[in-house]
């Protein structure tokens, strides 16, 4: 396990050491150890089946772990319970609110829950949704619905805000506000735990990033620190609409195929541009839209846990 150095001196708001769950045969979680500091964005980062859901849900207190320990605001415990849940925030994909109620009376139904926390009109403020106070939850779009799932989970003042793809099907313009008010709230010393699939986001937001495939945590840094740790790589990336199979054997284990678009992992920039260049000369190919960029916490994303899509 990695030494987060985000917040370094300050106790951890969660510890977590050899967390285990299986079902059945299957061992979802095989030895998960990561900390998260306080006042930090926290990423846990994983294709579908890795392990992600089955780790935030047993820290949600949602199951229950096999083994291992869970350090939760400065004490240990066995599962996460009633006092643990009254200091957390949760975001789900979809919060599937009443659609006939209105965004205010949802806010005031889930305050009556809490004996203290805050004001239901403020939180509206803060997420951008004061002026749909009135309106009719199946009004509000995709990302008003996100909003309002964000302030319903910051009504309890939590000190740690666990985030299931929180911005998943959403317009670049609403991905943007969301990333803002996490910022924000990051600012105000919130600490926020996120599961992501869009690396950028990750990039953008985290302090910390775990990357988790087959039930273990394979990577652990600040998105710079992985990157950087990725290598010195440079990436062509173009578009053809032309079988590659020839240039596959020129650059193998170094050509990436996303439909028409092709990124080419470069060891020697000149020498393999020139090489690219030649080959689709000879073939008579295009190379539309051609590009040179470093690498990002995608292609490290993908270079550790492979290019295969999984269900």
């Amino acid at each position: 396990m990695g030494v987060n150095p985000v917040n370094f001196g300050v106790p951890p708001i969660l510890r977590v050491r050899d967390l285990r769950k299986a079902y059945g045969q299957i061992l979802a979680v095989n030895g998960v150890s990561f900390t998260v500091d306080a006042g930090t964005i926290f990423s846990l980062l994983g294709p579908n089946g890795a392990g992600k859901t089955t780790t935030v849900e047993i820290l949600e207190g949602l199951r229950l772990p096999d083994a291992g320990e869970i350090e939760l605001f400065g004490e240990e415990v066995q599962r996460v319970g009633r006092t643990q849940k009254a200091r957390i925030g949760v975001v789900l994909q979809d919060g599937a609110f009443e659609p006939l109620l209105r965004v205010h009376e949802v806010l005031n139904l889930f305050r009556s829950f809490f004996q203290k926390g805050q004001d239901p009109a403020a939180l509206l403020e803060l997420v951008g949704l004061a002026d749909k106070a009135r309106a009719l939850v199946k009004t509000l779009s995709g990302g008003q619905k996100q909003r309002l799932a964000l302030a319903i989970a910051l009504l309890n003042d939590p000190e740690l805000l666990f985030l299931d793809e929180p911005t998943a099907g959403l317009d670049p313009q609403a991905r943007r506000h969301i990333w803002g008010i996490l910022e924000s709230l990051r600012a105000q010393g919130k600490t926020i735990f996120l599961t992501t699939h869009y690396m950028e986001e990750a990039e953008a937001l985290s302090d910390w990033v775990c990357i988790m495939d087959h039930g273990k945590i394979i990577a652990e840094g600040t998105p710079r620190e992985l990157v950087s740790r990725f290598g010195p790589a440079t990436f062509v990336e173009f578009e053809t609409p032309t079988a590659i199979s020839p240039l596959s054997t020129c650059f193998a284990g170094r050509l990436r195929q996303d439909g028409e678009r092709m990124s080419l992992e470069v060891e020697d920039l000149g020498r393999d541009l020139s090489a690219l260049l030649s080959w689709a000369a000879e073939q008579n190919v295009p190379l539309r839209n051609l590009v040179i960029r470093q690498p990002n916490l995608e292609d490290v994303f993908l270079s550790l846990t492979g290019r295969r899509l999984r269900d």
